[in-house]
């Protein structure tokens, strides 16, 4: 996996690298999460769209909390395809309301 770069401020910086392989996992958790969440998928290019979010949110959210499941590619799929889940729940909800 790519590594994230960190200047001595502190500052994160994503690589080009980086940023190509959490698309391309966010692509694949988001048609994943689509399959799992039947009837609140958003089509093809909607469901990608949230994989890509939920890989972002992911990767920001969940070492935050301490969680961890892995590294490698199964370990990033995994952790975008619980953010896409968790997006496509929420975009579910509210447009019930």
């Amino acid at each position: 996996m790519a590594a994230v770069d960190i200047h001595s401020d502190g500052e994160r910086i994503m690589s080009v690298e980086a940023l190509i392989i959490t698309l391309l996992i966010g692509g694949i958790a988001g048609w994943l999460a689509a399959t799992v969440m039947r009837g609140r998928g958003l089509g093809i290019v909607g469901n990608i769209v949230v994989g890509i979010l939920g890989a972002f949110l992911a990767s920001f959210l969940l070492p935050r909390i301490g969680i961890v499941i892995g590294g490698g590619w199964l370990g990033a799929i995994i952790h975008a395809f619980i953010g896409a889940v968790i997006l496509l729940f929420l975009i579910s909800l509210i447009k019930r309301a």
